[in-house]
């Protein structure tokens, strides 16, 4: 079989690739736009047809992605309602004025020119995400987009834009959102280089307040400055975020650092700045959050575990040898130890997400690992066969065998931090 290309058909490069290559980033993947044809030609080509909805073809060789040149027209509210027209007269700058962002609508040709037609290269160079026209308004999941791309590059949004995504909001547009889409586009946003300017620009356009509300309240509650310098609850959740991104934790874990004081907006304002109880209070807003966005099991798990215990794990150097065995139990950390390590981490960043302490000590950590450990060095065959004529007695005897190990480690650590949190 010999693939042939037939010679009406121009294609280009476009999209990421460009805008990447432009950048001097690395260019994970490519996709391509086909000028002056039809599904007909792309089949007698070689092409193979993928998907439903859209045009979209794999290179018989490369198996990249090859899309034919379509404009769309919305038919319905959401990011679903569109119709498509894909034809052999659909021009190259048609196609590319459908897309979101200038700098996500260039397109490179056969001999490396550069097709610009809406100043993309100009707003890559401001540090700029200005929309292609008001076509963007159509699309809801355009204003996560954007917000994610902020957190990839650094760059602003341009005002223009940003008015136009508060008027999207002021719409309905953003409620109009299916689970799905949020949290692809909130995941994907959450492990760029800086998650917490995504944040900020959903807040700037009051996205915010409707994808997530819960983060919304933080914004503007007090806490106590000689515990949080920052102040204000909701500038310490983005300080937390960012912290677990420079030190380039999971998804879960920076899913759980996103969530793990939303108990704080919930704090009764006569006791403010203090928030007695937040720890337990942000259980059912995390479990809120969770369900409306159809979080994964692993995400959903580790942020309520680290939202109802970082109180306690902060605050072992006060606890009883019991406690700590009933911490570890609760926590399931002697069948899950990983995740037990990863709810630590997140730990970790929220001490260190904090004006002036970023770099702060963090024992606590090494510590609840060193009791784990401890914990688990119990020979619990031995302990079950010394009480097989009383096996009711078993579990009774394993965790007084566990406290033995804990309550030197506890009385040492003490010793040397005392009050830890």
């Amino acid at each position: 079989f010999l693939f042939r290309r037939p010679q009406i058909m121009q294609i280009y490069l476009v999209g990421g690739a460009v805008r990447d290559a432009l950048l001097g980033r690395p260019v994970a993947d490519r996709d391509w736009v086909v000028v002056g044809a039809d599904a007909d030609a792309m089949l007698a080509a070689g092409y193979r047809p993928v998907g439903k909805d859209f045009p979209v073809f794999l290179h018989p060789q490369s198996h990249e992605e090859y899309a034919l040149a379509r404009t769309e027209r919305k038919t319905a509210k959401g990011y679903a309602g569109f119709a498509f027209h894909a034809a052999p007269d659909v021009t190259l700058e048609q196609d590319l004025a459908r897309r979101d962002l200038t700098i996500n609508a260039m397109a490179q040709n056969a001999d490396g020119q550069i097709i610009d037609p809406f100043n993309g290269r100009r707003d890559l160079q401001l540090g700029l995400l200005r929309h292609v026209s008001p076509a963007f308004a159509e699309d809801p999941v355009r204003i996560l987009r954007t917000a994610r791309f902020a957190a990839r590059y650094g760059f602003a949004v341009a005002p223009e834009t940003l008015q136009l995504m508060r008027n999207m909001v002021a719409a309905g547009e953003a409620g109009a959102l299916v689970a799905e889409r949020v949290w692809q586009e909130l995941a994907k946003g959450l492990m760029e280089p800086q998650p917490h300017i995504m944040i900020e620009v959903l807040r700037d356009c009051g996205a915010l307040k409707v994808i997530l509300p819960e983060i919304d309240a933080l914004f503007g509650v007090p806490q106590r400055a000689d515990y949080h310098p920052e102040i204000d609850s909701g500038i310490h959740t983005l300080m937390v975020l960012q912290r677990a991104a420079a030190m380039n934790l999971s998804l879960s874990e920076r899913y759980a650092a996103l969530l793990h004081d939303l108990g704080k907006a919930l704090t009764p304002a006569a006791i403010l700045p203090r928030h007695h109880g937040h720890d337990i209070a942000g259980v059912a807003p995390v479990r809120e959050v969770n369900r409306r966005l159809r979080a994964p099991k692993a995400c959903a798990e580790l942020a309520e575990l680290v939202c109802r215990r970082h109180i306690v794990f902060h605050s072992v150097g006060e606890l009883r040898a019991q406690t700590v065995l009933k911490t570890l139990k609760q926590t399931d950390a002697f069948r899950r130890p990983e995740r037990f390590q990863t709810a630590l981490n997140v730990c970790v960043v929220d001490t260190q997400g904090r004006l002036g302490k970023e770099n702060a000590p963090y024992p606590q950590r090494a510590h609840w690992l060193a009791l784990l450990h401890a914990a688990t060095e119990i020979d619990t065959a031995a302990i079950a066969a010394a009480h097989q004529d009383a096996p009711q007695r078993i579990a009774e005897a394993i965790d007084k065998a566990r406290i033995e190990k804990i309550t030197p480690l506890q009385n040492a650590y003490k010793q040397q931090h005392g009050r830890t949190h």
